[in-house]
């Protein structure tokens, strides 16, 4: 078999004789564009558009100009085109100078944009908003906010007495302070003292209180004794720290208070309690928290030679109650009589 080298696209392209081919009983139409195939050698080209007839395309003004005069304008639109073409153009000279109309080469169309700058401080301004949130208490009840707020003011005098009575006595000048005298100063600590105690207690048991009358009026259901018990041992904490020296008894409520506050906490994402009641006991436990570290502070600065509790109880048990000594008092007072009256009747003798 022999095989020819040239190209089977060239061979087809030889035109055979007209009278070769046969008559078609149809028109065949035509298209303008087509794809024909010229070859100047036996070597294959790249297909090629045929000369097409040129397509005379009317430009889009000549378009738009005609499209326009079709349209016929209403009186309102030409009173309109009337006075904008008699308006008069008024010129502001003050704010033409030589860069208005001019546009630099590297502006922000010739150059890249910069890159925005880090803010930095943005870490800090969304704790600060997170903390104006959460002091706004803006879901608690007026009534409440008002009331609880106004229940930590006792708490946080009796603080700031503690601290300043401990400075007058360390500042104290020949028993004289700045307005209390050294012995005034160390009998108002000693009264303070159990105010401040016995105040937290209270407060400490109502908080649990307040699980009760949750209970008892259904909010989130009734939990029954698990809800009772909150409501229990806040009073038996609080009320031990009583008979605790005073150091003791404000870290003993100090913990009770955190304590509680985790635990209204999770009656919160339990539904216990309303939506705003865990921010609300937040707030009021940071006050009383500052308050307690506040007294502690106050009281490690106090002289050594001011008695603690501790030690007035026991300089009272050692030498007894009042009635006590005025029994003993009396019973010398007879046998010193009685002495006399023997020491007369030898005498006599």
């Amino acid at each position: 078999m022999l095989r020819n080298g040239a190209s089977r696209l060239a061979l087809r392209s030889v035109a055979a004789p007209k009278s070769a081919r046969p008559a078609a009983s149809f028109t065949r139409t035509t298209p303008q564009l087509q794809w024909a195939t010229q070859f100047g050698s036996l070597a294959a080209r790249r297909p090629q558009l045929a000369q097409a007839t040129a397509v005379q395309l009317k430009p889009a003004s000549a378009i738009l100009r005609r499209s326009l005069a079709d349209k016929t304008l209403t009186e309102g639109q030409k009173q309109a085109e009337s006075r904008y073409a008699h308006e008069e153009i008024k010129p502001t000279p003050e704010t033409v100078s030589s860069t208005s109309s001019t546009h630099p080469m590297f502006s922000e169309v010739g150059a890249e944009q910069p890159q925005n700058e880090v803010d930095m401080m943005a870490g800090v301004k969304h704790d600060v908003h997170t903390i104006k949130d959460t002091f706004s208490l803006a879901s608690v009840p007026r009534e409440a906010y008002y009331m609880g707020l106004a229940g930590t003011l006792p708490y946080l005098a009796t603080s700031i007495s503690t601290v300043y009575l401990s400075w007058e006595l360390n500042h104290s000048v020949a028993g004289y302070g700045m307005i209390f005298s050294e012995k005034n100063a160390a009998y108002l600590l000693t009264l303070i003292e159990p105010l401040q105690i016995g105040y937290g207690a209270s407060i400490l048991s109502f908080l649990g209180a307040i699980h009760w009358g949750l209970e008892w009026a259904g909010y989130g259901g009734y939990q029954g004794y698990k809800r009772y018990a909150i409501g229990v041992v806040a009073p038996m904490v609080a009320w031990s720290t009583l008979l605790m020296p005073v150091e003791g008894a404000l870290i003993s409520q100090f913990l009770g208070f955190v304590a509680l506050y985790y635990v209204d906490t999770r009656a919160t994402y339990r539904g216990w309690t309303p939506n705003w009641y865990a921010v609300y006991r937040f707030v009021l436990t940071m006050i009383v928290g500052a308050s307690i570290v506040l007294t502690l502070i106050g009281r490690s600065e106090l002289p050594e030679h001011i008695p603690g509790s501790v030690d007035r109880a026991k300089v009272f048990k050692e030498e007894g109650s009042s009635e006590e000594r005025l029994a003993e008092h009396e019973e010398a007072a007879a046998e010193k009589k009685k002495h006399a009256a023997r020491s007369d009747n030898r005498g006599e003798k």
